[in-house]
């Protein structure tokens, strides 16, 4: 692990990927009040509690500066129940298995197109040129939204991430008051405006898109809000489109330092869904996750008291050795995976069966089509700015 840290490059901050990281505790908490839980079946406990571990995080954060409810209603990353419940009845409703099944096609499609373009080059630039266009293409696609406005989507995303890198996880008097919280949760108010000009234009003039049908779909006699549909829009269009990009890399830098197992993929094609999955296990793009007490609770017998901020570390839990037999090796055959990089219960990623799916065509088309496939030893791979998200900003492969 340390050996891979190293060659990537990687930030200490992420620690986990560092042999001589040991936790202490399951739990523990830091000089700041910060609740930080390293362990699969802690992780798994506060998923399961959403009662106890509410997932609006920003009023802890921001207190009485936080942001207004508007810019929150819609999100289901930052609802609780009962209203996460109404949300996510909505979203399923739009966005269904056979929604996502169905775009296959398409999906190959895009995918051969980006690497058409790119061919010819002695060397591919991922993100470039295949991990971020791709998923932007099919989810605006799916929306609705023109694919071609994908560099207005490229310039907000870079502004969340930024942001997200400066978020504070101190509270109380070490809060920093310079940092755009409101970028980093997504609410950038250009994309705010260009997502509800759609939506209103919807309402107008439907179409077969999604956005036509979160617009239209009914939960209990009545349909979302105008602002439930642009923050849902948003955080799929952002968020997933950054997961996705995230796993690919993610996936063939795992690859590139493990060229048995990508000799065995490149022959059967179908050990891609295991290649994910472990992917997402070894080296998660969601490396951790927030919530905020809502009341005191005990966590592996570490009394928390109400209004702590709790991070998740998913990627640590994901090399729990109570959970996962030898938890430092990547396995496509590692069977079963329930990795937590998905999240977990209620808060289960919605578009985690897509981003399956992108994955699954994107690495299977690169390894058919470039069978030398790999890295640049004189071009190492660039990492995103932020601690709880571990996905490449630039990664060169070598084609010829």
């Amino acid at each position: 692990m340390t050996e891979l840290a190293d060659r990537w490059g990687l930030d200490p901050v992420f620690f986990w990927m560092r042999d001589d990281w040991r936790p202490d505790k399951p739990v523990e908490i830091d000089d700041n009040g910060v609740v930080h839980v390293y362990g699969y079946a802690e992780c798994a406990e506060v998923y399961s509690d959403p009662k106890s571990y509410s997932s609006k995080v920003e009023a802890l954060l921001l207190g009485d500066n936080g942001l207004d409810e508007m810019l929150t209603e819609g999100t289901l990353t930052q609802a609780d129940p009962p209203v996460h419940t109404k949300l996510r009845k909505a979203a399923g409703r739009a966005f269904t298995p056979q929604t996502v099944a169905g775009l296959e096609p398409a999906i190959t499609k895009v995918v051969h197109e980006l690497l058409d373009a790119a061919a010819g080059k002695d060397c591919l630039d991922l993100v470039e040129d295949l991990s971020y266009p791709m998923p932007v293409i099919v989810i605006a696609d799916l929306l609705g939204v023109p694919h071609g406005d994908r560099e207005l989507f490229k310039k907000w995303g870079d502004q969340m991430i930024a942001a997200a890198g400066e978020v504070p996880v101190e509270i109380g008097d070490a809060r920093r008051d310079d940092v755009d919280v409101a970028a980093a949760l997504g609410h950038v108010p250009e994309l705010l405006d260009y997502l509800r000009a759609h939506v209103v234009e919807r309402r107008r003039k439907p179409r077969e898109d999604l956005l036509t049908k979160l617009v239209e779909v009914e939960i209990d006699g009545e349909r979302l809000s105008e602002t439930a549909v642009v923050n849902f829009a948003r955080e799929l269009l952002i968020a997933g489109h950054s997961t996705s990009s995230a796993a690919l890399g993610n996936m063939l830098l795992c690859l590139d330092a493990h060229p048995d197992q990508m000799a065995r993929l490149r022959d059967d094609p179908g050990l891609a869904r295991g290649a994910f999955e472990e992917t997402m296990r070894f080296l998660s793009p969601i490396a951790g996750s927030s919530r905020a007490t809502a009341a005191d609770v005990e966590l592996a017998g570490v009394k928390v008291p109400k209004g702590s901020l709790v991070r998740l570390w998913l990627a640590a839990a994901n090399r729990d050795e109570r959970q996962f037999a030898r938890p430092k090796v990547f396995d496509l055959d590692r069977d079963p995976n329930p990795h937590m990089g998905f999240g977990r219960g209620i808060h289960f990623c919605i578009g985690a069966p897509l981003a399956r799916l992108e994955s699954r065509i994107a690495v299977n088309a690169l390894l058919e089509r470039f069978p030398r496939l790999r890295t640049d030893p004189e071009d190492p791979v660039e990492f995103r700015p932020a601690d709880d998200v571990l996905g490449v900003r630039r990664l060169t492969l070598l084609t010829g």
